[in-house]
C-alpha cells in the first residue's frame, strides 16, 4: 500500500493534501511514507525544502536509506545530479510537456491579475511586450490579446517569430528587442536567465511595470532595478497561489500517471 507524504505549505500542497484525503489515500509523516511528494518549485535557496524546515541534504539521506521515490518540480539541476548519484529514484514533474502546458494557465492568469493589481491604467490597448515564446509565453500571449491590447511577443528562432505574426502579434526579435522597450507600457518576461540587465533597464520607463515570471535567478537585475526605481514585480509559484485547487489537481494527475 502507498503511504504518502506531502511536503509544503503553499495553498498548492495543501489542496492537494485534502485530494488524497477524499480519495481516502494513506497520508502519513515523513518516517512512515514511501511516497514523498515535495513542493513546487523544490527549493527557493537550495539548501531547505521550499516550506519546510527539513535540509535537502537530511532528505536526501533519509530517501537513500529507504529508497523511497521523491517527486516534486523545477528540482535544480546539481540537486537532481545529487539524487541520481545517491539512486535515489525521483522525478521532476515540471520536464513533462502536458504538466508544463497546463501549469502555464493559472501562471498566465495570475500573471494577468499581477499586472492589473499594480497599474493604474487599463490593459486596453497598452503596449505590452512578452519576452520569450515558450509554453508560458504561448499561454499568455492568448490571453492578453483577448484584452485587446497592443501585444509584442519576443523570440530568437525564426520559427517562432513566424508564429507570432501568424498569430497576429507583432513580433520581436531578440536582437532588435533594444528598440521596442523604451515604447512599452508592461513587459511580462518569461526567459530563466539575465534579460533584462543594466542596459536594457535604462531603456525602461520608470512609469512601465516589469512582471518576472521567471524561476530563480529570474531575468531581471533586480538590485540595479531597484537601484533605478524600476517597477518590478517577480511572481513566482502563481498556480499555488492564484489556483491552488485547480494546480493541485494538476499535481495529482500527474503523479497517478507517474506511479502508474
Amino acid at each position: 500500500m502507498r503511504k504518502y507524504c506531502i511536503l509544503g505549505t503553499d495553498l498548492r500542497s495543501k489542496y492537494l493534501r485534502k485530494i488524497f484525503v477524499k480519495e481516502n489515500r494513506k497520508i502519513v509523516d515523513l518516517e512512515q511514507a514511501n511516497v514523498v511528494i515535495a513542493p513546487i518549485p523544490f527549493t527557493k535557496d537550495k539548501n531547505k525544502v521550499n516550506g519546510e524546515i527539513i535540509a535537502i541534504n537530511e532528505l536526501i539521506q533519509r530517501l537513500k536509506d529507504t529508497k523511497d521515490i521523491l517527486i516534486s518540480g523545477a528540482i535544480p539541476k546539481d540537486i537532481k545530479k545529487e539524487l541520481a548519484d545517491n539512486d535515489i529514484i525521483f522525478y521532476d514533474i515540471m520536464e513533462n510537456d502536458s504538466m508544463a502546458i497546463y501549469n502555464a494557465i493559472p501562471t498566465a492568469e495570475g500573471a494577468i491579475a499581477v499586472a492589473i493589481e499594480n497599474t493604474d491604467f487599463t490593459l486596453h490597448s497598452a503596449n505590452i511586450l512578452v519576452l520569450g515564446f515558450g509554453r508560458v509565453g504561448k499561454v499568455l500571449a492568448k490571453k492578453l490579446s483577448g484584452l485587446d491590447v497592443k501585444l509584442y511577443c519576443e523570440a530568437r528562432k525564426e520559427s517562432d517569430l513566424s508564429i507570432i505574426d501568424a498569430m497576429g502579434y507583432i513580433p520581436v526579435n531578440l536582437t532588435k528587442l533594444d528598440d521596442y522597450i523604451p515604447k512599452m507600457n508592461i513587459i511580462f518576461n518569461t526567459i530563466p536567465e539575465l534579460i533584462l540587465d543594466e542596459k536594457r533597464l535604462d531603456l525602461v520607463s520608470d512609469n512601465t511595470l516589469i512582471v518576472d515570471l521567471a524561476s530563480s535567478p529570474g531575468g531581471v537585475d533586480f538590485k540595479y532595478a531597484k537601484e533605478k526605481g524600476k517597477k518590478v514585480e517577480w511572481s513566482l509559484a502563481l498556480p499555488a497561489k492564484i489556483a491552488p485547487y485547480t494546480a493541485a489537481l494538476y499535481v495529482k494527475n500527474e503523479i497517478d500517471a507517474i506511479l502508474e
